[in-house]
């Protein structure tokens, strides 16, 4: 047997040996910020650090997924390429968007925003109820709750009329309805698919935290409905009431999100969908879809979002329920108040999340002495995912400004081009002012001291949420 003082001596060596490693490994291919906190956690706790990072350490999918993701590369392009024909004139930001994305933008389009709640349940209910081939719905959350029993009946009537049905529902988001929610919605014949499953098996080969959070609503392949509303109760949380935003839109752009509908299922099933024609046009409108996550192994929505705040001349607005900024965003926004752009960033007063929102909280003080303002918005919790920029580029899709959707989620956006379209943002985003709270610099230095120090614990970990 070993003697407790040589066993105290191999762990003492151990946690050394961990810390030196760990030097090397962190900083490749990861964020300052995201490093930073790791050797903290490293230098502290050495053998719970590399246990905890075996587990969540890596935003990577496991090698037969990037391999099956690859082998649906050819596709993608194909749409892409097919989308040609309705190109528009060509932008940075689009280019950068299609490099990162994938998709070229494109004219034709007609758009609508839908900020009621219920409204957009019942639009596309609606739509549904009038599919004719097809209806492909993806979601973060599916509950068994109200709506998602109404939603699954009109799936349900719409595969009794011969409509081929769809759903894909992502395994943990879904984690406290899934049993019923997926037997309701197989019980009404429709073919449901978990994405991302959390199984035993696989916590050995990825993190089980990359999650997919798209949520898109595909109608025959010519109407496609996306934005940040879930199907659930909009008050599924006890004493909490969500606000939403969602995107109406028909015309060729619909293609692109049908694709990376149709390549989310080949991921989960290894089953090809039929593929659908480009829709026709319906407007007048350029749109483009940008998908983006650990798949595409590029930050893509960062890049994004950073992009506009650079080139914005007059103003720009971010609205995220979950405002994280890493150091480029950071950066991006104060350069963009040195310039004498209008930085307008609309968070929810309203908190669902107590972690992420103390995170979030720490960097309230810079971003006002920066210069931009901070509304926060007070009626019920904003999850509306959003930004606007100078009237001419807005942007509206499942995507937060923060770590985990630039870089842990799977995140689709549409992103808007043009005096009208933007228009239709703008409307909602001086509603969203309008209900909200202006947060003063002088206000917020006054806070207590107990929530600095909880604010600055969270800030250590942020990189990581």
């Amino acid at each position: 047997m070993f003697e407790p003082s040589r066993l105290a001596l191999i762990y003492l060596l151990l946690e050394w040996v961990i810390r030196l490693v760990m030097v090397v490994v962190l900083p490749m291919r990861r964020s300052p910020e995201a490093a930073r906190s790791w050797l903290l956690l490293v230098l502290f706790l050495p053998v719970p650090a590399v246990i905890l990072y075996r587990f969540i350490g890596r935003a990577q999918f496991p090698r037969w997924r990037q391999q099956r993701f690859a082998s649906d590369q050819p596709y993608r392009q194909q749409v892409a390429q097919a989308l040609a024909a309705y190109t528009a004139p060509p932008t940075e930001i689009g280019q950068l968007a299609e490099v990162v994305g994938g998709f070229p933008a494109c004219t034709g389009n007609a758009m609508r925003l839908l900020a009621d709640y219920e409204g957009s349940i019942a639009e596309m209910v609606r739509a549904i109820d009038a599919a004719q081939t097809s209806v492909r719905l993806q979601t973060y959350i599916f509950a068994d709750d109200r709506t998602g029993h109404t939603v699954a009946q009109a799936l349900g009537h719409a595969h009794q009329r011969g409509v081929a049905v769809h759903v894909l529902v992502d395994a943990l988001g879904s984690r406290a309805w899934v049993k019923r929610s997926m037997k309701m919605l197989r019980a009404a014949g429709v073919s449901a698919r978990l994405v991302l499953p959390v199984r035993f098996a696989a916590l050995r080969r990825a993190r089980t935290d990359l999650r997919n959070h798209r949520k898109l609503c595909l109608v025959d392949g010519r109407i496609a409905f996306v934005g940040s509303q879930n199907i659930v109760d909009r008050d599924f949380r006890p004493g909490i009431v969500n606000d939403e935003l969602v995107a109406h839109v028909e015309g060729p752009v619909v293609a692109a999100f049908e694709a990376m509908f149709a390549s989310d299922w080949y991921l989960e099933t290894g089953e090809r969908l039929v593929s659908l024609p480009i829709p026709p046009p319906a407007g007048a409108d350029e749109a483009q879809a940008m998908p983006s996550g650990p798949d595409f192994g590029t930050a893509g929505f960062e890049r994004l979002l950073v992009e506009l705040v650079h080139r914005a001349r007059r103003n720009v607005t971010i609205v995220s329920p979950y405002l994280i900024p890493d150091q480029a965003l950071l950066t991006a926004v104060k350069n963009a108040v040195a310039r004498s752009v209008e930085v307008n960033l609309i968070v929810s007063q309203v908190v669902d999340q107590r972690l992420v929102n103390f995170a979030q909280r720490s960097y309230y003080q810079e971003l006002l002495e920066s210069g931009a303002r901070i509304h926060r918005y007070r009626r019920y919790l904003l999850h509306t995912k959003a930004v606007a920029v100078d009237g001419m580029f807005a942007v509206v899709g499942s995507s937060n400004a923060d770590m985990r959707s630039f870089a842990l989620n799977a995140e689709i956006s549409l992103l808007m081009r043009g005096i009208e379209p933007t228009e239709l943002l703008d409307e909602v985003l001086r509603g969203y002012i309008l209900h909200s709270d202006e947060l003063g610099l002088d206000e917020w230095r006054s806070r207590p001291a107990t929530a600095r120090f909880a604010e600055n614990l969270a800030r250590l970990v942020s990189p990581l949420l």
